[in-house]
């Protein structure tokens, strides 16, 4: 084999460890939200965070800020790992503890709803970034009171609804659960624990059934023919959403300081002065936690670098030597 050949070869294979490096690192995206039923967070997206419909959407983008409507799909929190009783509050399960969220808690009776019947029902959340885990959906016990701030003992003790690894659809995972029957307005609860890392994802969804009162206890409440529609956002607001999300569309989950990875006040946790008057200004981004796809990236990248400095090393000396040889001859 010619010298011409043999560093050839070195430089190609300095060569593969980059491009491996280089697709392992394409962004992944950020995570999701439930869409059927559609969660708060979801709903006051689509409805538009600058400008929302609904009044519960307006009081939530009041207590928040618009930032945290432009991260819809983080209500997550990093270092749950299955303790998700013991590190969220009552009354804020909605928000999953996070004072960014916190416009997500209100208790209100007009919350945007999704219409649900007891039976076999598809559920559906988009997955902004597949991650594999476990689904658990939980609904409220009979007699709940939507003007109350949720609480854990205002949830079944056990999950209607459980799957691993659901199927993939269309950005989406899509599985099946038997509701339980209940009538008025209700909430399901989603919780989605990642296998492959100890972050967890939260979702609080409005659901109305039929025959019954639409917000609970107190009466006075609209029917749940008559409650506002919860809105799903479409594929064109969640491509533009990303341009003012401040989630850094590579897979990983905030980061955030504080006890379980979010602290007392986070970026896009405004006042209701700031909030409404002018558009919150963008957070920097903020990474999520490891899909998994990128543990080895910086070992292969400097593999790969020191074979190609290799490669040219003996490129040069090669190149030298002819030289030296047709300077003789």
């Amino acid at each position: 084999m010619s010298a011409r050949r043999t560093v050839a070869r070195i430089a190609a294979l300095g060569a593969a460890p980059l491009a491996l490096t280089m697709l392992s690192a394409v962004p992944a995206g950020a995570h999701g939200s439930m869409t059927d039923p559609v969660s708060r967070v979801s709903t006051c997206f689509a409805e538009g965070p600058e400008n929302p419909r609904s009044a519960a959407c307006k009081a939530a983008v009041q207590a928040s800020g618009t930032q945290a409507f432009y991260d819809w799909n983080e209500v997550n929190i990093p270092d749950a790992a299955g303790r998700h009783k013991e590190i969220i509050p009552d009354g804020k399960l909605c928000s999953a503890g996070r004072d960014k969220y916190k416009g997500l808690d209100l208790p209100r009776t007009d919350w945007p709803a999704s219409r649900m019947s007891a039976g076999t029902h598809t559920f559906s959340y988009q997955a902004t970034a597949p991650h594999k885990g476990s689904f658990e959906l939980y609904i409220t016990k009979s007699g709940y009171d939507a003007s109350e701030p949720l609480k854990w003992s205002d949830l079944e003790s056990k999950p209607f609804a459980k799957i691993t690894d659901p199927q993939l659809q269309g950005g989406a995972y899509t599985f099946e659960g038997k509701v339980p029957q209940r009538s008025g307005r209700h909430l399901i609860f989603s919780v989605w624990q990642r296998s492959d890392s100890p972050e967890a994802f939260y979702t609080c969804s409005d659901v109305t059934f039929g025959g019954g009162k639409a917000g609970g206890p107190g009466g006075g409440t609209p029917t749940a023919s008559s409650t506002q529609a919860a809105t799903v956002p479409d594929s064109g607001q969640v491509s533009e959403g990303f341009e003012k999300s401040t989630v850094e569309n590579e897979g990983r989950g905030g980061g955030h300081s504080g006890a379980h990875g979010h602290g007392a006040h986070e970026e896009g946790a405004g006042s209701p002065e700031s909030s409404t008057s002018r558009p919150a200004a963008p957070a920097p981004k903020t990474q999520l936690a490891d899909t998994g796809a990128e543990t080895h990236t910086g070992t292969i990248a400097a593999a790969g670098g020191s074979v190609l400095l290799l490669g040219g090393a003996l490129m040069l000396a090669g190149l030298r030597r002819r030289a030296a040889g047709r300077g003789r001859s």
